[in-house]
């Protein structure tokens, strides 16, 4: 597959695309067919040196995706193969598959491009823990 390669700190001209190995789904990981990918500012931090991405993820950008289920580890049984999706990545959105926990993926909405999805997961996590773990929102409350 291919995936963006960050060659060395720097701007955007250190972003290389290469030929890499195919991540292999593990027992509790879903293996996705990149379609769309976000940009945020922990992928420009950590191309330019600044923000080492987290033991044990993938060496590529990117944190968040959308795209199609190709496989499922052993143990998954919320997701099968063909499920359109998007989710919250440690790494490796901006390559062509990506393996990921399955309790980090979520359905894409009827009606909503792969596209427009693959910039759901951050916004989702952001606004579900500022508007109900921050501020405690419960029924009948309205948040402006």
């Amino acid at each position: 597959m291919k995936a963006v390669v960050i060659t060395a700190p720097g701007g955007p001209e250190v972003l290389q695309l290469q030929q890499v190995d195919d991540p292999i789904a593990q027992d509790d990981e879903v293996l996705i067919r990149v379609e769309a990918t976000a940009l945020n500012r922990a992928d420009t931090l950590q191309r330019k040196g600044l923000h080492p991405p987290p033991k044990g993820s993938s060496q590529y950008p990117g944190l968040e995706c959308s795209g199609t289920v190709e496989a499922v580890g052993k143990s998954v049984t919320r997701w099968k193969v063909g499920d359109q999706v998007c989710a919250l990545l440690s790494g490796g959105g901006y390559a062509e598959k990506v393996a990921v926990p399955a309790g980090q993926v979520l359905p894409v909405p009827p009606g909503v491009t792969l596209k427009d999805a693959a910039s759901f997961p951050e916004v989702a996590c952001t606004v579900w823990s500022t508007v109900f773990m921050m501020s405690r929102l419960s029924a009948g409350e309205t948040f402006l």
